[in-house]
């Protein structure tokens, strides 16, 4: 007998796991709202110049009365590239000719012109306060922005580095507790084979009514620190019930705490009800049922056993390879959305809206077609809808809008198998460091993925060929993974290695089968 038939005994998918997944929920859906808040902080309202006879109170007593607001703006901001006032650029002196109605642009040029030299004005119809607005991110600093949510996104990577490797040593509760980039995964432990998509799927839908949430409450508050502030408090709360949730058995066993392993598997049976199982679960049946995984779990194996390995290694490339594809293309579009469309704030409620069919539908792809071909598909998938964007003109906004949600929704979808898929391809002794190892490529295209709008300058569709191009890329490498449907969680490198035995056991049978009939 197995951890998976023990768990079976204490319930597999009872009261007690639903607990444990709603405590985790509640921190993934303003997590959400943590990694999509510059969305909203940091947006670039419309601006301009400051200038003295639009501006200053003292030169505008000398301004003759008949002049309004729009035509003393003619006379002291240029026109943009879209005909509007230009947002950089202002004139040395007011070019009072330009009231002239047969004035054209001959009438200035270049040299009357210099850049913002006092600052900009910022259009507050919006919002009434950005990080933009407050530390002039426009203009000649615009590259700042891209930059500033790239440092944020570094800090995450130096986190999902640090613990997964640090929960596989010291437990999962513990650095739950101080880190909630763990959170997804830690419910799996706790669940059978039949009901690891679920659990994860609905962890998963946490990040989908994230976006609703962002979305409501970035249009009920408008100034940034203040929205920063509302979104983060209730993190407060979560830390303080954190500590109520219970260590992964499965994790505890393996590294041979049994004491501790035995409490929590007698909690997780009166919880769910199962009073005879918790009064027969004692040191010895564990010793017992577990003999095996004990003796091969004791000592931890290291991070270099996901890549010296030989039943690893691919593994280990292959689905680090999808994380970095979703962290790279989600976090490039989806910090942007001013790019995608005007109204912010439907765009972010919409994507929430698409992520959660996307994840329905997921999770019954994963259970019929298997986990494999869903994680190439849902990548493939969001790779094209963003490659076609490339060839949609600007001028059919709705068009392009509707594409970028939907290929935000299939990278969310393929979150959602990542996640799970993750969770199953590596032994307990071992998950969370592929986890983390994962997380920090994730990390990583997401610090990249900013960056990338940069290239625009070389060209407008650059951005989104290169969004594009990975995840297809990624997909394409998913299909080398092997397939873990309805497989019991591997808890030792050992039991790697046996899943590939048996699988090369039974295919080799099917190639005897076809070699007889085709001779």
């Amino acid at each position: 007998m197995a951890f998976s038939e023990l768990l079976d005994q204490v319930g597999s998918l009872g009261r007690f796991q639903v607990l444990q997944m709603v405590a985790l929920v509640v921190p993934i859906v303003w997590l959400t709202t943590q990694n999509m808040l510059e969305n909203f902080s940091a947006a670039v309202p419309n601006h301009r110049c400051w200038v003295p006879l639009l501006d200053n109170s003292t030169a505008q007593a000398n301004v003759p009365g008949a002049l309004g607001p729009k035509d003393l703006l003619t006379i002291s901001i240029p026109p943009g590239p879209n005909r509007e006032p230009h947002q950089c650029r202002r004139f040395r002196q007011p070019q009072w000719q330009l009231l002239d109605p047969n004035a054209t642009a001959t009438n200035w040029s270049e040299a009357a012109m210099e850049p913002c030299a006092d600052g900009w004005v910022y259009d507050q119809s919006t919002f009434t306060s950005t990080i933009v607005a407050k530390w002039d991110l426009v203009c000649d600093s615009h590259a700042l922005k891209p930059m500033a949510q790239s440092i944020y996104l570094s800090g995450v990577l130096v986190g999902a580095a640090m613990c997964g490797h640090t929960s596989d040593r010291f437990g999962r509760r513990l650095v739950l507790t101080w880190n909630y980039l763990q959170m997804a995964v830690s419910v799996m432990e706790w669940t059978s084979a039949r009901a690891r998509a679920l659990m994860m799927t609905l962890n998963a839908l946490g990040f989908s009514f994230g976006h609703l949430l962002m979305g409501a409450v970035a249009y009920g508050v408008r100034d940034w620190a203040l929205l920063q502030l509302v979104v983060s408090a209730p993190f407060f709360l979560c830390f303080l019930y954190s500590w109520r949730l219970a260590e992964s058995a499965r994790w505890l066993l393996i590294t041979g705490r049994l004491e501790r392993g035995l409490r929590e598997l007698r909690r997780a049976a009166a919880i769910n009800g199962k009073r005879e199982v918790e009064d027969a679960l004692t040191t010895e049946v564990l010793l017992s049922a577990m003999q095996e995984e004990l003796s091969a779990g004791q000592a931890p194996p290291s991070l270099g056993a996901l890549f010296c390995t030989p039943g690893l290694r691919l593994r280990t490339c292959a689905s680090t390879l999808c994380w970095f594809a979703f962290g790279f293309t989600f976090f490039g579009l989806a910090l942007d959305l001013q790019a995608l469309g005007s109204n912010i704030f439907l765009l972010q409620v919409l994507i929430g809206v698409v992520d959660i069919p996307a994840k329905i539908v997921t999770l019954l792809l994963l259970n019929r077609l298997g986990r494999r071909p869903t994680q190439a598909g849902s990548l493939v998938l969001s790779g094209l809808c963003i490659l076609a964007n490339t060839l949609v003109p600007l001028k059919i906004g709705a068009l392009r809008s509707a594409l970028a949600v939907l290929g935000l929704g299939s990278v969310g979808a393929a979150f959602t198998c990542i996640s799970i898929y993750t969770g199953e391809l590596f032994p307990t002794v071992l998950r969370m460091t592929a986890v983390g190892l994962g997380q920090m490529a994730a990390r990583g295209g997401a610090i990249l993925g900013p960056l990338v709008r940069l290239l625009a300058i070389h060209g407008r569709s650059l951005p989104l060929l290169v969004y594009g191009g990975v995840p297809v890329l990624s997909g394409l490498a998913a299909l080398l993974l092997p397939e873990t449907q309805s497989l019991p969680l591997p808890d030792t490198i050992q039991d790697v290695q046996n899943q590939a035995v048996k699988k090369a056991t039974h295919s080799a049978p099917e190639h005897t089968v076809l070699k007889s009939t085709h001779f």
